[in-house]
């Protein structure tokens, strides 16, 4: 079974990122995300849409392909569609937490956009934490959001995802 990259593409600053780093690493790539995004537009052209088309098409990159999987809108619809395809060892990016927490529960792999690479032994706090903030802005409360994203935040990202599937493919 092939190791596979899902992107949770609704709101993601780095799916251009992960797809250079998909590229490289000769994996697979599912951008997952509501049917009201172009999610196509990270796409080039010459990027093969199916195994088989991957296998003709690009000699340099054998094993790297890309699918746009649409879902509906709506709450964790890109989430679902992820969970119930995911394989043990694949990878997903996503800057949700509950998504994440998923993922690591059925043994596969998330990073977030930041380059955060989750693990199973900090899961239970993040989860914590978030539930936690929540609680304070539904009593009228504030918490910081997050700070800019930064170019420094990208090169994490992207220097953390390449190792992560450098990593996963061994």
């Amino acid at each position: 079974m092939t190791r596979t990259l899902y992107i949770d593409a609704d709101a993601c600053p780095v799916t251009r990122e992960a797809l250079a780093c998909a590229r490289q690493a000769r994996v697979p790539v599912v951008i997952v995300g509501n049917t009201t995004q172009n999610l196509a537009r990270h796409i080039r052209r010459s990027d093969p849409r199916d195994a088989e088309h991957a296998r003709g098409r690009d000699a340099a990159h054998p094993g790297f392909w890309v699918e746009v999987l649409d879902v509906s809108i709506g709450a964790d619809s890109a989430d679902f569609a992820i969970v119930e395809r995911l394989q043990p060892d694949d990878v997903v990016v996503t800057q949700d937490i509950g998504l994440a927490s998923m993922v690591l529960g059925r043994g596969a792999a998330a990073i977030g956009v930041r380059g955060h690479i989750y693990s199973r032994a900090t899961i239970d706090m993040d989860l914590f934490i978030r539930h936690e903030e929540k609680k304070v802005r539904r009593a009228g409360g504030r918490t910081s959001g997050p700070a800019a994203f930064t170019d420094e935040d990208r090169e994490r990202f992207s220097r953390n995802l390449t190792e992560l599937l450098r990593r996963a493919r061994r």
